[in-house]
């Protein structure tokens, strides 16, 4: 039973890679063979489930990748084959031009993949017409078009929604990290400090998904045209979303002087945990804010990004204090961390990069440059 669940699990998350690529391979192959009726349409379903197979974001390039791998594939095999007749030396001979073409020239491993496999395909398969060349390539691109159709059809009507949801999983998640943390001072729980830093490690995945809902949503944008005005907002999200991988790494750091306070002798002070705290609503705000912006809210969008910053300075400020009492060297690096984190929160949410810096150190009561 129990691993029926986790067969029904799997499923239930990830049914729509499955729909996705069912329909696309079914459809390209009956546009290819009962619609256009081309001989051995292979290529079509071959590449539509190539497409789907990259990650979303990236498929409108590994589409015309794969087009150019198939025209490139079976000119070389046609040429070799015309010359060399189907032999063991033949195959040996399209693999070698073929991968050293396509390696010469930079293509990706997609294309060298493709490029090869089209090559072999026409070596090992007779055609069955003398005109199976361009049918090839048409297939190809028959393929890589509806690939492009089925990955757009979930978000074909809110095609910014996915990414909405990943950035607030991503600030909600670095924010229930401060708190964590927070929590593991004030008790003085190595283990809970532990458990914590552990959390901060797997962040990096979060910051991947994030990155590539902003490469997906530049996608489904690019294809939809009348939404195309849009687009802007999702490059400022990519620009942020830098901001967030160097606000993880911070994150990551004061986890690890975390643990190693809750290892001295010392009670951690109220004002860490306040300044902790500071810093969580912060990232909130700066989550609800990039949120706002993204969804064409321009009000609320500046609203939050006041509370961040107000947020962010509180916290920095509340932290600086405990630097004028000689701390122990964990708690002046998650001070350190406290100040890196909230340059890069408000930087994120669009601050200027020149006054971010000197109102943070003026915050934390640093002499102005």
């Amino acid at each position: 039973m129990g691993w029926l669940r986790l067969v029904a699990d799997r499923l239930r998350q990830g049914w729509l890679p499955v729909v996705e690529a069912t329909m696309a391979a079914t459809v390209s192959w009956a546009i290819a063979a009962a619609v256009l009726g081309h001989p051995q349409p292979f290529f079509a379903p071959a590449a539509a489930l190539i497409v789907l197979g990259q990650a979303r974001g990236q498929r409108v390039r590994r589409a015309v990748e794969v087009v150019l791998g198939v025209a490139a594939g079976v000119l070389v095999a046609d040429l070799v084959v015309q010359a060399l007749g189907r032999t063991t030396w033949t195959v040996f001979t399209v693999v070698l031009l073929t991968v050293g073409l396509a390696t010469a020239t930079g293509a990706s491993n997609v294309s060298v993949v493709q490029a090869t496999v089209s090559a072999l395909y026409l070596v090992v398969v007779p055609p069955s017409t003398d005109a199976l060349v361009p049918f090839r390539f048409v297939d190809a691109l028959i393929g890589g078009v509806v690939a492009l159709a089925a990955s757009q059809l979930a978000s074909a009507r809110q095609p910014l929604a996915p990414l909405l949801a990943e950035s607030r999983r991503t600030f909600a998640a670095l924010a229930e990290l401060l708190g964590e943390i927070s929590e593991a001072l004030d008790r003085g729980d190595e283990a809970a400090a532990l458990a914590a830093l552990d959390r901060a490690r797997g962040l990096d995945a979060a910051v991947d998904r994030l990155q590539t809902a902003v490469l997906a949503a530049g996608e489904a944008l690019r294809l939809h045209v009348r939404r195309r005005r849009h687009i802007g907002r999702v490059h400022a999200l990519n620009a942020s979303s830098r901001q967030v991988d160097y606000a993880v790494r911070n994150l990551r750091v004061l986890a690890r002087a975390g643990v190693a306070l809750t290892r001295l002798p010392v009670a951690s002070p109220p004002e860490l945990g306040d300044a902790l705290g500071s810093l969580a609503e912060a990232m909130r705000c700066a989550g609800e804010a990039l949120a706002a912006d993204l969804a064409g809210q321009d009000e609320a969008a500046d609203r939050y990004a006041e509370q961040t910053d107000a947020a962010a300075l509180d916290a920095v400020r509340t932290a600086g204090r405990l630097l004028t009492r000689e701390p122990p060297l964990p708690i002046i690096m998650i001070v350190g961390q406290v100040r890196a984190t909230a340059i890069d929160l408000l930087r994120g949410v669009g601050a200027d990069d020149v006054a971010v810096l000197g109102r943070v150190d003026e915050a934390l009561g640093l002499p102005p440059l």
